[in-house]
């Protein structure tokens, strides 16, 4: 379908362009207090089309994946083209730096569960909550799971797809009564059903986080060591690989943009961003451009190491492409992270919380 979608895209006049196709599946359901409040099914499909006319580019997607509709897609992303300002750094991904043998990352569970036993995981996560001393409501618990197929096409000779699942459960509850209520979750996901943590851990730490949260106190003003819980700190990634962007250092609204190859964090913290672990939420076998992706170290021992950057933002930095594109099928690609995370360091929670 993708081949015959860039073909009539040339039949109309484009010079080149990519196409991709998505396709989803999606089951969950949630309960309060034993009872059932939603059973949700959806199912989509959907195919983008970018077209390139000399330096000018357009993007055209549609549901409807008839025959019909396939060639008005083509024709109207042509004419698009033609209609909008030339971009100098617009194009394909250089033929030599497309993936050749992606790597098998077995990130699709064939199984696919039944409403009943998503709801007897959401009801076991529910009540093991329920039962941490101190919680006094549930708010809700739910499961669910999801399957996507992705294909990509290019017309410089890329070709290749893959399939994803996800699994995922959660629990939220209250503790304490009237004004003094507090309200906290937990939750696991996992590309393979297998991986999750059992419904009783997640409700149990789920309990456990409500009533921490019962009996806060306000700290006086001082200057001491902060230790940031996990939830709190990867916001701090968040705006780390924003500001590494290759689109935000391109056009020099980076606070970052003038230290590649300096430290910036201490010595301790290295940053890593992976796209092919097994299994991992994140992975892809290659990256939204059909470019072979590898795993990067983005801050070295505290030192920036590279900018995060798709064919069009290392055109413009005048680098090669880190892999980094992803994209949808509604919009050109733009560079995002895969599996991101920070590297443990040596001391446990516990031992960087006791001199505190």
């Amino acid at each position: 379908r993708l081949q015959g979608l860039l073909k009539r895209a040339k039949k109309a006049g484009a010079d080149g362009g990519d196409a991709v196709h998505v396709e989803s599946r999606s089951l969950s359901v949630a309960q309060r207090l034993s009872a059932p409040e939603k059973l949700e099914r959806s199912e989509s499909a959907d195919v983008g089309l970018r077209v390139f006319v000399g330096k000018k580019q357009a993007i055209v997607s549609s549901s409807d994946i008839s025959e019909d509709a396939l060639d008005a897609l083509a024709e109207r992303a042509v004419a698009m083209a033609g209609a909008v300002p030339e971009d100098p750094y617009c194009g394909l991904a250089d033929a030599d730096r497309l993936s050749k043998t992606p790597p098998d990352l077995d990130l699709n569970d064939l199984h696919e569960p039944a409403p009943d036993a998503l709801y007897e995981m959401a009801s076991q996560a529910e009540a093991a909550a329920l039962a941490v001393n101190g919680v006094s409501n549930s708010e809700s618990a739910g499961a669910g799971w999801g399957r996507n197929r992705i294909a990509l096409v290019t017309s410089s000779g890329f070709a290749g797809g893959y399939a994803t699942s996800s699994h995922s459960l959660f629990a939220s509850v209250i503790a304490g009564e009237g004004t003094g209520m507090e309200r906290d979750y937990d939750f696991t996901s996992a590309r393979h059903g297998s991986d999750l943590e059992a419904p009783g851990t997640v409700g149990k730490a789920a309990g456990e986080q409500a009533v921490k949260r019962l009996n806060p106190r306000k700290v006086e003003s001082q200057q001491v060591p902060v230790v940031f819980d996990p939830r709190v700190s990867r916001s701090i990634l968040g705006h780390f690989t924003g500001a590494i962007s290759g689109v935000s250092v391109a056009r020099g609204t980076s606070f970052l943009k003038d230290y590649l190859g300096k430290a910036i964090f201490k010595a301790g913290v290295t940053i890593v961003d992976d796209p092919h672990r097994p299994r991992g939420l994140a992975s892809k076998p290659f990256d939204g451009e059909g470019v072979e992706n590898r795993e990067w170290l983005l801050a070295d021992s505290g030192v920036l190491t590279t900018w995060l950057m798709d064919t069009a933002s290392s055109r413009q930095l005048k680098l090669a492409t880190t892999g980094h594109a992803s994209r949808g099928t509604s919009g050109p690609p733009s560079p995002s992270t895969t599996n991101l995370y920070m590297q443990p360091g040596e001391l446990s929670p516990e031992e960087m919380l006791k001199d505190i």
